[in-house]
């Protein structure tokens, strides 16, 4: 209940907006390979007369998106530290990014639940002035990037930065946070900063002093842990900490070479004596190696057929020979059960008969010691047992 109140303001402010006039529409002119950077002004979003002053304590956030699309373009990124902070586009227009970009920017007012609704015509086209081959690149670790943002900080730091640089007219080329290069958050201790990358470009050539420090005995030093060779004095400081063993420099003054187009050719390779394939291909008869490929396995599964077939059948001992290695008593008792079965199953089919044979005494044994054994109910003999080993199993029942 209590998120349905709170979000049927914020649905009925987005149904009022819908019913507003037109947005506003400012149209400005990045340049490629120039920094770019729009501040969005909290005004239109709380809809104050010109005369009063914006409360600071207001809450605004932005969303901004290229028209027709749901992102900025790639070349243009956006920041706002908190709702209570201004907001800020920036980047450094590519030359494919030439032509008319149009950015359609949403105010909320967080507290009343307004939105407006301006709308940006970026009119990109190519700078005006020289060209600037040199460019250098400082990763300022005292700074976050919407504190550099400004027009003020920038200018400090291009004015801190001509100390070092040998006179000329310094230009933004970029801002970078550390963040959207791989930089991690850092720890929420005083005085911890994300970090900023500062592109700057000029006519004129590398001072001694950035030589120095971008050569490759200072990246030694560097990578032991010591402080890079620095030969003049850091006018950066203390306003900016840079990292100087993060400093690049580019130099575009000697233009790179072409890369040459390939011809294409007739699809013929030139003659080479290294690559001489055969002109005619040799008949070859293939009957020889399709019997082996048949012929082979047939011949093998043939032989292991026979010698199954011998094992199974051929080496079998026979019931002969198995009887022959059974004891006679051992095979007179095993017919006489079976005997005493079959005799259980016809009773099995009709009943009132005579007492059975299987439930009289099976072996009596005559008077004399030697004189053969008997079955009462069969009749039949057994000659006379002289190992005790062989004497059947039941003797006599009474």
């Amino acid at each position: 209940m209590a998120a349905a109140l709170v979000w049927i303001p914020l649905l009925a402010g987005l149904l009022a907006g819908l019913g507003r006039p037109e947005a506003q529409q400012t149209t400005l002119q990045p340049a490629v390979g120039r920094f770019f950077v729009h501040t969005l002004a909290r005004e239109p979003a709380l809809r104050l007369p010109e005369h009063v002053a914006v409360p600071p304590a207001v809450p605004v956030t932005y969303h901004a998106h290229l028209q027709g699309h749901p992102d900025l373009p790639r070349w243009l990124r956006y920041t706002q530290r908190s709702p209570r902070h201004p907001g800020f586009l920036y980047g450094s227009p590519t030359p494919e990014d030439r032509g008319r970009q149009v950015i359609e920017v949403v105010a909320y007012n967080r507290d009343s639940f307004d939105t407006t609704q301006q709308r940006l015509v970026l009119l990109i086209g190519d700078p005006e002035g020289p060209r600037l081959p040199y460019q250098a690149e400082f990763l300022v670790r005292s700074h976050d990037v919407e504190e550099v943002l400004p027009s003020t900080p920038a200018s400090r730091f291009l004015t801190a930065l001509g100390g070092l640089w040998e006179p000329a007219e310094l230009q933004l080329l970029n801002i970078t946070s550390a963040l959207d290069r791989g930089g991690r958050v850092p720890l929420p201790i005083e005085g911890r900063k994300e970090g900023v990358y500062i592109k700057v470009g000029s006519t004129s050539p590398f001072s001694t002093c950035l030589k120095m420090v971008a050569s490759p005995d200072s990246h030694a030093r560097c990578a032991q842990g010591q402080p890079p060779l620095l030969s003049c004095y850091d006018t950066l400081a203390p306003h900016f900490r840079v990292d100087w063993c993060n400093v690049s420099l580019v130099d575009k003054s000697v233009p790179e070479p072409e890369d040459e187009v390939p011809t294409p050719g007739d699809g013929i390779l030139e003659r080479d004596p290294f690559f001489c394939p055969p002109t005619e291909a040799m008949a070859r008869d293939f009957l020889t190696d399709a019997l082996v490929t048949l012929l082979v396995p047939l011949l093998v599964a043939l032989l292991l057929t026979l010698l199954l077939a011998y094992v199974m059948c051929c080496r079998r001992e026979g019931r002969l020979k198995r009887d022959l290695a059974t004891s006679d008593i051992q095979m007179f008792h095993h017919f006489t059960i079976r005997e005493n079965t079959e005799e259980l199953r016809q009773m099995a089919a009709r009943r009132e008969v005579p007492r059975p044979l299987s439930t009289q005494p099976m072996f009596k044994v005559r008077t004399g010691q030697h004189e053969p054994m008997f079955n009462v109910r069969t009749g039949r003999q057994l000659p006379p047992q002289v190992d005790s080993a062989q004497v059947p199993l039941i003797l006599d029942q009474r």
